[in-house]
């Protein structure tokens, strides 16, 4: 579907299946280079500040290694008013996590960071995503914190798994929510002049 010009090799800082699996259906080839930092919160940082930052982090890190590729930097950042929620650590913290969610909207941050040391480019955005849970009976909470799907998820869900059916509303990316805003990645690659028109 989509092709980078023939020179550039595409790197996707991320260790997730899930962004794995959006850039492959996409079209791109590109190799997995998972991105070892510190992800821990700022005190007081914003979800969206975050988001940004993580990304940017990610992408960096992984280009001043691989100089020649083309790094994509992603994070998902879930926030509930201003309370951020990470990857829950136990299905007792998944479960938690959901009985906030349960019957009200949240914001989900995707920042995406696209860094080439040997191109000079470092670019980055950020997309938001609102998504409204329907109201959540305790036994279906307790079932789907027990399942192990939220295990490893930014907000204790996975909304391309069973958690799609708690959703009663989503504004803004699908994708961007799984984890890889593909519409604004595309965009930045294209931006960059990456991209190319046959």
């Amino acid at each position: 579907m989509f092709k980078l010009k023939n020179d550039i090799t595409l790197a996707l800082a991320s260790s997730s299946p899930r962004r794995r699996e959006l850039l492959k259906e996409s079209g791109f080839e590109f190799k997995v280079v998972p991105a070892d930092v510190d992800e821990t919160l700022l005190p007081a940082e914003s979800g969206r500040a975050a988001a940004e930052r993580l990304a940017l982090l990610k992408a960096g890190a992984v280009s001043e290694k691989h100089p020649q590729s083309v790094v994509i930097g992603a994070d998902t950042i879930v926030d509930l008013n201003g309370e951020i929620f990470d990857k829950p650590k136990d299905a007792g913290e998944a479960a938690v996590m959901l009985k906030k969610l349960s019957g009200r909207t949240h914001t989900v941050w995707t920042g995406i960071a696209l860094c080439s040391a040997g191109l000079n480019i470092c670019e980055t955005a950020v997309s938001a995503s609102r998504v409204t849970f329907m109201k959540l009976s305790s036994s279906a909470i307790e079932r789907y914190a027990e399942s192990g799907e939220p295990l490893g998820k930014a907000g204790g869900y996975a909304i391309q798994g069973q958690a799609r059916n708690f959703v009663k509303k989503l504004d803004g990316s699908l994708t961007g929510v799984i984890g890889l805003d593909m519409p604004l990645l595309i965009e930045l690659l294209d931006g960059a002049g990456l991209l190319q028109h046959d």
